[in-house]
């Protein structure tokens, strides 16, 4: 089938794949939600379920799309075999099997010269590897074994799969499948997205593009290893600010400043099997609140441990589908920073 008939159809099954809020079909989508779309169908050669689920918050989506374009799509100073590497490597720490999955397939067929070779067996892959995920492991920390002007590439990557891991865990099923179908079907589909995303890469990506969905930023003192890269700083700039914004109409003061007061004490690694720990947080708050809270803590810091339940008490207290976007980008992205602080500078 040509790319021009697949592309459609693709994008469709994926858009099938969101699961709590209703989805935004191609044929109903306008403003700044069909600006993103058709860019996205273009630049990535589908709709991608990660990015799509923002659509009921439209500058969410535009916020996730622009930190996506610009750093891992347009090329730069790092190679796209180790960006996809590092994203591969991130969300299978983040217990994140269907990014873990698409990006791996993605290192196969777009990694230059790779078709057939795992990243473990490409000594400069491992080393992008090991330092992405040194995070996990803050007793040990590992030097950038990496030329210094590749990290704002590689950060910019490693921060964009912190954070749509954990949207991608809350807001889409553990396998790029829609509802129903079985799962003996992945490899066939995993292989025709790989052929849509080859034939999207091959085509001319002018870094900056994009930054026209989102108003101008500075960019903020805790992104400044996005510095050395003007396009991925001003794209965090702009898709971290009406986050911020978002944040502020989907959650209370105090809910966000106990979750950016936790951030604060993290350093990186799991905070446990059980929620034992979010109920212990939100135990002092006031009933109507605790909802949101568990949500907001648990999209940071656990975000496969989200559950219908979860999501459902959240309806309880009246939380529409643009405000569950906006909390989870908001605790999501907030998350993802304090990891960027994390991670090695070179020594």
């Amino acid at each position: 089938m040509p790319g021009s008939l697949m592309r459609p159809v693709l994008s469709g099954l994926g858009l099938t794949q969101i699961r709590y809020v209703s989805a935004v079909r191609r044929g109903r989508a306008s403003g700044l939600v069909s600006q993103v779309y058709r860019q996205m169908e273009g630049d990535f050669g589908v709709l991608a379920p990660p990015v799509a689920l923002h659509a009921a918050a439209p500058e969410m989506l535009a916020a996730a799309w622009l930190v996506l374009r610009e750093t891992l799509i347009v090329p730069g100073l790092a190679s796209r075999a180790a960006k996809e590497a590092v994203a591969t490597a991130v969300s299978a720490g983040n217990a994140c099997p269907y990014c873990a999955m698409i990006h791996n397939s993605a290192l196969t067929v777009l990694g230059p010269g790779r078709r057939d070779q795992p990243a473990t067996n490409d000594p400069e892959l491992d080393v992008v590897v090991e330092w992405v995920m040194s995070v996990d492991n803050p007793g040990k920390p590992v030097d950038p074994q990496f030329p210094a002007e590749q990290f704002a590439d590689l950060a910019g990557v490693a921060v964009l799969l912190h954070y749509l891991n954990r949207m991608v865990n809350v807001f889409l099923r553990d396998v790029p499948l829609p509802p129903g179908v079985p799962e003996f079907t992945l490899p066939p589909v995993l292989w025709i997205l790989g052929r849509q995303m080859a034939a999207a890469a091959r085509q001319a990506h002018v870094p900056g593009a994009a930054l026209g969905l989102l108003p101008a930023a500075d960019l903020p003192a805790d992104l400044s290893w996005a510095a050395g890269n003007d396009t991925v700083a001003q794209a965090y700039a702009r898709a971290c600010a009406v986050i911020d914004d978002a944040g502020a109409r989907a959650l209370p003061a105090n809910i966000r400043a106990l979750v950016s007061d936790n951030l604060a004490r993290w350093h990186g690694g799991p905070r446990g099997i059980s929620r034992v720990w979010v109920e212990e947080l939100i135990a002092p708050l006031p009933a109507d609140q605790r909802p949101l809270a568990r949500l907001a803590l648990l999209v940071a810091f656990a975000s496969y441990q989200v559950d219908p339940a979860v999501i459902e008490r959240c309806r309880q207290v009246g939380t529409s589908d643009r405000t569950l976007v906006e909390l989870s980008s908001w605790a999501a992205m907030a998350a993802a920073r304090r990891v960027g602080n994390l991670l090695p500078m070179r020594g």
